[in-house]
């Protein structure tokens, strides 16, 4: 019997962010909009933009003042990761009833398998995007493949709204004759390498000796040589969102500081959000990373792996604080970071406890619990000293930049009855 072929779809939603400020505001359609981070500050960044404003030259991570320069009727609108993350659960749960074996892997893309659908794949195609467009106004490009990497890169291939078909016969026409860093999983340091050893085209990468790119990228090498020749075996996994090897959140400061009062503030939220993550996932993690970016952008990340789980902020707080101190240089800090990671659910971990740390483990659990309900009532700052939390310090930690790849929201879509912006 012959083995059916896969059909993959990658779906991935056209300029999202801008997407759903005009889907929430229909005035802004056909102008110019970009989403910016501290859009009133010297550094504000282009997270994304509208293709009315790209078609200016505005572009991801460029400086706002540039991008105003380049479009001076450019609408700048600061992130609302809430509202981004509650449209993207109505977009996944939108194709879950349309074709259930999804893999949502960021707030606006995902991968489909679709080869039992028993409608025909472009039609497919056409029906999802039209459901999108009609029923929540977001517009999507489609790539429709054999397997995940096919599917990924044809989605590339027409943006706003469009449906590409990659087969691996259409490989020698359609992919090979780009240049190697234009393929998908290949960066500007991996092409250099790559550049070095005479490989400057995705042909080129393709016909290379796999031992020779082995040799110089390790074992990706082997991995991007297949890519190349459209070979992927990953299947699409609907619970992949559930596995997690890192829980982390970041901030990007308003301005770079060696103020303590500052520093200390942005731990303590992050650390609140680390515990808030953990805890909502019920995982716990053995290892404490510290990431810090200094003024020229040179980033650092030290850890310490514990001999113990923790999941709450006290414990967290205690480790990032001691690794600053190791570590930090004193000069002006421009991006801090807090990463849990070594996650294992909490009902895989089996703790010996003994009547003494027992009593200490129920102690903990109750205050821990206790802190929450009482920073659900009445805010996250309700256990933050005044002198660490004066008015100038409420408003600089409402303008600091928050990241948004954070992938323990993704399967928010298979809650029933469960708006994100709610909870």
């Amino acid at each position: 019997m012959v083995k059916k072929a896969k059909v993959i779809f990658h779906i991935d939603m056209n300029s999202f962010y801008a997407s759903v400020e005009i889907a929430h505001n229909p005035k802004l359609k056909g102008k110019p909009v970009a989403i910016a981070g501290n859009p009133e500050e010297r550094k504000g960044i282009i997270v994304t933009s509208s293709y009315e404003a790209r078609a200016k030259g505005v572009k991801t991570t460029m400086p706002l003042w540039q991008a105003r320069r380049l479009c001076p009727n450019l609408i700048v609108i600061r992130p609302d990761f809430t509202k981004y993350r509650a449209m993207s659960a109505k977009i996944f749960k939108t194709l879950a009833d349309i074709a259930p074996i999804i893999e949502p892997v960021s707030i606006d893309e995902g991968y489909i398998d679709v080869t039992d659908h028993p409608i025909h794949p472009v039609e497919l195609a056409n029906e999802m995007q039209q459901r999108l467009l009609q029923e929540l106004n977001i517009p999507c490009s489609i790539g429709i493949g054999p397997n995940k990497f096919l599917a990924k890169t044809a989605s590339d291939f027409k943006k706003p709204l469009g449906i590409t078909i990659l087969r691996i016969r259409d490989l020698p026409e359609k992919l090979w004759p780009l240049a190697v860093d234009e393929m998908y999983g290949i960066g500007e340091k991996t092409a250099e390498k790559l550049k070095n050893i005479d490989i400057h085209t995705i042909k080129d990468l393709a016909q290379a000796d796999v031992y020779t790119v082995t040799h110089v990228l390790g074992i990706n090498g082997e991995r991007l040589v297949n890519r190349a020749n459209g070979i992927d075996s990953r299947e699409v996994d609907p619970d992949s969102v559930n596995e997690f090897k890192s829980i982390g959140n970041s901030r990007t400061l308003r301005e770079d500081t060696t103020d303590m009062a500052v520093i200390t503030t942005t731990f303590d939220y992050l650390a609140g959000r680390v515990e808030e993550r953990l805890q909502r996932r019920e995982l716990k993690g053995m290892t404490v990373q510290l990431m810090i970016r200094y003024a020229d952008r040179r980033t650092v990340t030290r850890s310490r792996k514990l001999n113990y789980f923790i999941d709450e902020k006290s414990s967290v707080l205690t480790v990032i604080n001691e690794l600053f101190k190791e570590h930090w240089t004193s000069e002006p800090v421009r991006l801090l970071g807090i990463t849990v990671q070594d996650l294992l659910e909490k009902s895989e971990i089996i703790e010996q406890l003994n009547l003494f740390t027992y009593e200490a483990e129920e102690k903990r659990a109750s205050m821990t619990e206790a802190i929450q309900l009482m920073e659900k009532k009445y805010g996250s700052d309700v256990f933050i000293q005044p002198k660490e939390q004066s008015n100038d310090q409420t408003e600089t930690d409402e303008k600091m930049y928050r990241t948004s790849f954070q992938k323990d929201f993704l399967d928010d879509y298979k809650k029933p009855h469960t708006d994100p912006q709610n909870e």
